[in-house]
Formats: C-alpha cells, sequence, structure tokens
C-alpha cells in the first residue's frame, strides 16, 4: 500500500466524520429522529447515501471512496465481534443465581433469533417457486439486521467477500436495510405493546408508560453532573492509556485470528479454511480472556471501556454500510424485502409474546420487551424500551438480559460460518430445515430449563 493509498483512505474516513457529525446535529434536532431512536450514524449515512453518486449525485464524491465505504464494516467488524468475551462477566460470586433465570431467557432468544433464519429461508424459497431469481443467501439478512443491527451487516458482507461471492455488496445493503426497518420498527411496536401491557396490568413495575428522559431523545445531556463515565481507568496513562490497552488486547485477538486463519489457508486444511477471520476471533479472544482471569488480571479489563471502544468502530461500520447501500439493486429485491419485515415482525412479537408469558415466573414483560428490542434493533433498543418501563431497574429483567444477550452473541457468531457453507452447499432450502430444527430445539430448551430451574 502506497501512501497515497493510505492518504484516500483516511480521507474518505474523515469524510464519513462530517457526515456523522450532521447525523448527531440532526438526530438533536429533528423531532421525528427523536422518536424514532434512529441512531447519528443511519442519518448521517443515508444523507451522505442520498447526496452521492448513488443517489442524486449533489456530491462531487470519488468512486474509490464508496468503495472503500463498502470495504470498511467488513474489516471493522472483525475487532468488533472478536471483542465480544473480553470482559465477560456472569455475575461473580452471586452468577448462580442471575444465571438461573438468564439460561430460559437465552433460549427465548435462541428460538427468536432462529425463527427469523427460517422466515428469512422460507421467504427465499416461497419467490423461487414463483419465478424470481434471488441469489442463494437472501433471507439471511432478516435475522442479521433484526437481532444483529446495522453494525452486523458488515459480518455478512466479510464473509461473502472473503469467499468471493460476488453478490456480497448487495447482501450488505439488503442486510442494512433490514436493519432499518428492524430499529424504527421494533421501537415502534415496543411502545405499543409497553402502552398495552400498562393498560392490562401485565407491567411489574409501570402503572402508566413512563417519559423517555429528554437527553435520550436528543443523543447527548447537557447536565456535566449527569454525565456518566466511559469506565475505569485501568492503567496510567505513564505506562500506556487505558483506552490503547484494551485496545491493544482486542487487536492481538485479531492478529492471532489472522494468523489462524492464513495457516488453515497455505494448509489447505477442510472446513477450516473456509471460517471467517472473526469467528476465530471469538474463540482466540475467550481464550485470552480464560489466560487474563487465570492470571488474575481481570482487574486490567473494563467492559465499558471494551465497549466505547467497539461502539466507535461500529459507529463507523454503519455509517460506511448504509452510504455505499446498492440503493437500484436493493429496489429489485423490494417485495420479497417487504414480505420478510412483516412476517419478522409477526414471527418475533409471537414467539416472544407466548414463551416469556409462559416460561419466565418472574417480571416476565420487562423481559420479553427489552429481548424484542434486541430482536429487532441491537442491545441498547432493549434497554431502551426496558427503561420505559423499568425506570428504576426494579424488576429483574436487566441483570437477566444483559447475561443472555452477552451468552447469544457469542454462540450465534459461532453459528453463523456453519450456516452459511450449508447454504452454499446445500441452498436455502435445507437452510431453511436447519434453522427450523433450531428454533424448535430453542422452544423445547425454554420449556425444559423453565421447569427445572425455574419452580415455584
Amino acid at each position: 500500500m502506497t501512501g497515497a493509498m493510505l492518504t484516500t483512505l483516511f480521507q474518505s474516513v474523515c469524510f464519513l466524520a462530517l457526515f456523522l457529525l450532521i447525523g448527531f446535529f440532526m438526530r438533536a434536532k429533528i423531532k421525528a429522529f427523536q422518536e424514532t431512536f434512529i441512531p447519528a450514524s443511519v442519518i448521517g449515512g443515508f444523507i451522505l447515501l442520498l447526496l452521492g453518486p448513488i443517489g442524486f449525485g449533489v456530491l462531487p464524491i470519488p468512486e474509490e471512496w464508496i468503495k472503500i465505504w463498502s470495504l470498511i464494516p467488513g474489516i471493522l467488524i472483525v475487532p468488533v465481534v472478536t471483542a465480544t468475551p473480553l470482559g465477560l462477566d456472569l455475575g461473580g460470586k452471586n452468577g448462580m443465581n442471575k444465571f438461573k433465570p438468564a439460561v430460559p431467557l437465552f433460549f427465548i432468544m435462541f428460538a427468536a433469533y432462529y425463527l427469523q433464519n427460517a422466515i428469512g429461508f422460507g421467504t427465499n424459497e416461497l419467490f423461487r417457486s414463483m419465478g424470481q431469481d434471488l441469489y442463494d443467501t437472501f433471507g439471511w439478512e432478516l435475522c442479521i439486521g433484526y437481532t444483529g443491527g446495522h453494525g452486523t451487516a458488515g459480518i455478512l458482507g466479510n464473509m461473502l467477500s472473503e469467499l468471493n461471492i460476488p453478490y456480497w455488496e448487495t447482501a450488505q445493503g439488503v442486510a442494512v436495510t433490514m436493519a432499518t426497518f428492524g430499529l424504527v420498527g421494533g421501537i415502534l411496536i415496543g411502545m405499543v405493546l409497553i402502552n398495552w401491557a400498562a393498560r392490562k396490568g401485565e407491567t411489574s413495575v409501570l402503572k402508566e408508560p413512563g417519559d423517555i428522559p429528554q437527553d435520550v431523545k436528543i443523543g447527548y445531556q447537557r447536565d456535566i453532573s449527569k454525565q456518566g463515565s466511559l469506565g475505569r481507568e485501568t492503567t496510567k496513562s505513564a505506562s500506556m492509556d487505558t483506552v490503547t490497552f484494551h485496545s491493544a488486547i482486542i487487536f492481538l485477538g485479531c492478529l492471532i485470528a489472522y494468523g489462524i486463519l492464513a495457516i488453515s489457508k497455505k494448509y489447505n486444511i477442510p472446513g477450516l479454511k473456509s471460517i471467517s477471520v472473526w469467528a476465530y476471533g471469538i474463540i482466540v479472544m475467550f481464550a485470552i480472556w480464560g489466560i487474563i482471569r487465570k492470571l488474575k488480571l481481570d482487574f486490567l479489563i473494563d467492559s465499558n471501556v471494551k465497549g466505547k471502544i467497539t461502539g466507535s468502530l461500529t459507529e463507523f461500520a454503519v455509517i460506511g454500510a448504509v452510504a455505499s447501500l446498492p440503493l437500484k439493486t436493493v429496489f429489485t429485491y423490494f417485495v420479497p424485502i417487504m414480505v420478510m419485515v412483516i412476517l419478522g415482525f409477526i414471527g418475533t412479537v409471537a414467539i416472544l409474546l407466548f414463551l416469556c408469558k409462559r416460561y419466565l415466573k418472574v417480571d416476565w414483560f420487562e423481559h420479553m420487551i427489552a429481548t424484542l428490542g434486541m430482536s429487532s434493533g441491537v442491545f441498547l433498543t432493549g434497554l431502551l424500551l426496558l427503561k420505559i418501563c423499568d425506570p428504576d431497574s426494579e424488576s429483574t429483567a436487566l441483570g437477566n438480559y444483559s447475561i443472555s444477550f452477552s451468552i447469544i452473541s457469542a454462540v450465534t457468531f459461532a453459528i453463523m460460518p456453519i450456516i452459511l457453507n450449508i447454504i452454499l452447499t446445500n441452498g436455502p432450502g435445507k437452510a431453511f430445515i436447519l434453522t427450523s430444527g433450531l428454533t424448535v430445539f430453542g422452544i423445547i430448551a425454554t420449556i425444559i430449563s423453565s421447569k427445572i430451574l425455574l419452580k415455584d
């Protein structure tokens, strides 16, 4: 790579930063964005998309920049996903007590996630039977966009581009589209359900829907005394900055993962050579975190600091994915996309309402609404909806939700390469059968774990 190429890369990222700030400003000023809680990265990305050559061509953006933006999500998602196990805590000394109700909640998340998979692949098969030409992985974007969110769209792009599959940009674009529908629709449906549950007396704490704090809507807190902390300063800057230390641990995990993948490809190891680098990254980071804990050095790791690092990378991954979205190609699949959107919401809401109400003994609605937010947006969407119906965290939902989310993230990321292999070798029909089976497994596991662990 030459100096000129690095300069081009840096300039393109700087341009993304400009539109991140524009998105932040518009979120703070425009009520529609505040009420739907659309992130600044999505707002800025869509503005850049519409003003650029893909949209109305107002801005003379170099084609090379757009190519870079489309590649950024697949690169940045590697450290984001690799970092998932780092700092993972199941509750310390009281972990078993917290973990018990988190087990059936984990299986509920599992069932909802693979139901979204099955709906997506079923949609693919349905439209293929009607004569529409859909690429093999079409439909997978439903769960990747809904449960994964905008950042996870980069994972799909990364996996497909690594295998030199030509439609990777289209698939990434469809995933971004699904993530946008999921985020906005999930919040709106969540608000409707909260109002319904409050009126019916199904909420444990809330008597009437609480107001969302203004700082959450606009995206910043004016009162310095109320501003949160980025995390603990686990190292001293005289030696190494805390953020740098955490970043180094994450990048070390990425380095080892890339090394394992390179060796697998060099020696042509069947199966292993086709696994995505971020999947190796998760395994490596579990090992690194295990060593850190074994050496009793876990005081050096703060999950909040890690979260801010991965959060920053995700913001740039999201705006890059949105700004390079191939609009014309995505519109080609408009009808099947809308079918997936509708069926995805119906299936997700139905399975969560049924399983949570029937098999979670305490605070079922609070657990359900948080899981709905995660299953249609991101982890923070679930926290937002939970905050509305449990503003002071009086229910047991927050701890269980956090623990279950940490585990489901690692599990689903690890299974993704297996599903991709089945899609590419056996087609979406077999993927539909597999994910339908996993959905049934999740339901059965929910029932069994609830009866064993959550006895009256």
